[in-house]
């Protein structure tokens, strides 16, 4: 009778295997790969495993690929145009699956992603912008709009007191009010006086 197939699969063993291949090229062991990179005069050597860089770079798998013959015991590739603390963190990461960067070198490190043809780190780095794009948005909503409530509470007192004035210059109004020009009392006498009209009135009576 035959058993069930399991499947054992362990969790930890990819973070073992890199922290492994990690402590193994900080002590230089078993590397067959020196990387060369020069930038404006800076020059700087790191060495490391090709299976790795390999593993991980598209650009290194081809050159490593297409190599002919071994320069010794180690395979030597040189980099121009590429900062010597932008390759140490490229190193860092594609060992770590981390790295802790200034955000001024976040789009330095997309470039050196792109042209390594590192697909992990250049997708990282674009998830990373995006959230501080984010974030630099959110920021710029919360200050306009206590921008626009301070404006908004500035203007109230204003408007109460122009209301109060309205009011006031109505009840004003409302105590005094103006006879018009017409009105019989404003009209100039001739020679009659104001109570004529009204013994007129008694008379027909």
């Amino acid at each position: 009778m035959e058993s069930n197939a399991v499947l054992l699969e362990s969790k930890s063993s990819p973070i073992n295997l890199l922290n492994e291949m990690h402590q193994l090229r900080l002590l230089g062991h078993l590397c067959d790969v020196t990387v060369s990179v020069e930038y404006q005069g800076v020059r700087a050597e790191f060495v490391a495993h090709k299976a790795v860089l390999a593993a991980t770079s598209k650009f290194f798998k081809e050159v490593f690929l297409n190599e002919k013959g071994m320069d010794g015991p180690r395979t030597n590739v040189f980099l121009n145009e590429v900062q010597v603390a932008d390759f140490a963190s490229f190193l860092e990461f594609v060992y770590t699956a981390k790295v802790e960067v200034e955000e001024d070198r976040v789009q330095r490190m997309l470039e050196i992603a792109e042209k390594l043809k590192c697909l992990d780190l250049s997708e990282t780095c674009f998830q990373l912008k995006k959230q501080m794009l984010e974030s630099v948005l959110l920021e710029l909503q919360n200050f306009s709009e206590s921008q626009n409530s301070e404006e908004e509470s500035a203007t109230q007192p204003s408007i109460l007191l122009e209301s109060k004035a309205a009011a006031v210059a109505e009840a004003d109004q409302a105590d005094c009010p103006l006879d018009p020009p017409d009105s019989p009392v404003d009209r100039p006498s001739s020679g009659t006086s104001p109570e004529m009209p009204a013994t007129k009135s008694k008379e027909k009576m």
